[in-house]
């Protein structure tokens, strides 16, 4: 009796457990692949409660959701000119079909592999027909639709589908990047330097006809002045001809009073003449008259 009551306890558990396990839930974000002893036997891409046999039954999950697929290192690319470049590129992918996805690359870590593998390879494909300005301009769009279009065709029998590759970084490597900064110094400095002589060149052609300016305008002023100063010269003394032509005597008297201001009027001037000189005859008589 104790017996068939253990047997009947163990049975009940285990019907207990396999109806426990028989169920599994596919959340929104994920679709599933039923195996039977690692053998495909449906897939589920909708969500909700689903099925499997106990125990001899297992489910493997992926996600319905976009992936990202970002290399850890740049690859190096010559270009048809000869170029060379550090490119990134990266990728955003979909599983679509579980099943094939399954058989193909078994999960997520295989499929990084495959497509890593295939995108590097488009991508040198792709740049090894184009030139550094191709990539640098407008047509650098049209170059990553065309790599994402041979991508996807790639990877179509693995269950995926590309969304989107894009190139995340085209660089020159460090050694090239170098060579050209120290070539484009050395150019900017030569520039500089033209720019410079230039400058200098102009300067001093300004400041020449600056000072020619100056040499010329300063010689017609003082011609000018020159000119102005003989004819005010001119009309002074026809001026001092007709006043003294009106009166002689007042003409000699103005004319002892300037020899008198002239000679005199420094403190330490000394005079020697004879007692009968005419010089001070006006200091004598107003009329300046010879005194008998």
């Amino acid at each position: 009796m104790g017996v068939t009551r253990l047997v009947t306890l163990i049975t009940g558990a285990v019907l207990v457990v396999g109806a426990f396990s028989s169920f599994f839930t596919v959340n929104q974000t994920q679709q599933a692949l039923v195996l039977q002893f690692g053998e495909p036997k449906r897939t589920i891409q909708e969500p909700g409660l689903a099925f499997k046999l106990p125990f001899i039954q297992d489910v493997t999950y992926y996600e319905k959701r976009v992936l990202s697929l970002i290399p850890q290192d740049a690859e190096e690319v010559i270009l048809s000119d000869q170029k060379r470049l550090q490119v990134d590129a990266y990728a955003r992918y979909r599983i679509e079909d579980p099943l094939l996805f399954y058989q193909t690359v078994r999960d997520e870590r295989g499929a990084r592999g495959r497509l890593e593998a295939i995108i590097d390879s488009s991508v040198r494909r792709a740049l090894g027909s184009e030139t550094l300005a191709s990539i640098l301009t407008g047509q650098r769009n049209d170059i990553t639709r065309s790599i994402g279009e041979e991508v996807n065709a790639s990877v179509s029998s693995l269950g995926i589908q590309i969304i989107d590759v894009r190139l995340r970084r085209a660089d020159y490597p460090t050694a090239t990047s170098q060579n050209i900064f120290n070539r484009m110094k050395s150019e900017r400095e030569r520039e500089a330097k033209e720019f410079r002589a230039t400058g200098e060149e102009e300067a001093q052609k300004i400041r020449a006809d600056a000072e020619k300016t100056r040499t010329v305008i300063i010689s017609e002023a003082q011609r000018e002045a020159q000119e102005k100063r003989g004819a005010g010269d001119a009309e002074a003394i026809q001026i001092y001809a007709d006043s003294f032509g009106q009166d002689t005597e007042f003409f000699a008297f103005y004319r002892s009073m300037e020899a008198y201001r002239k000679s005199m009027g420094s403190n330490d001037t000394s005079m020697i003449l004879s007692p009968d000189s005419s010089f001070f005859r006006f200091f004598k008589d107003k009329s300046g008259a010879p005194q008998n």
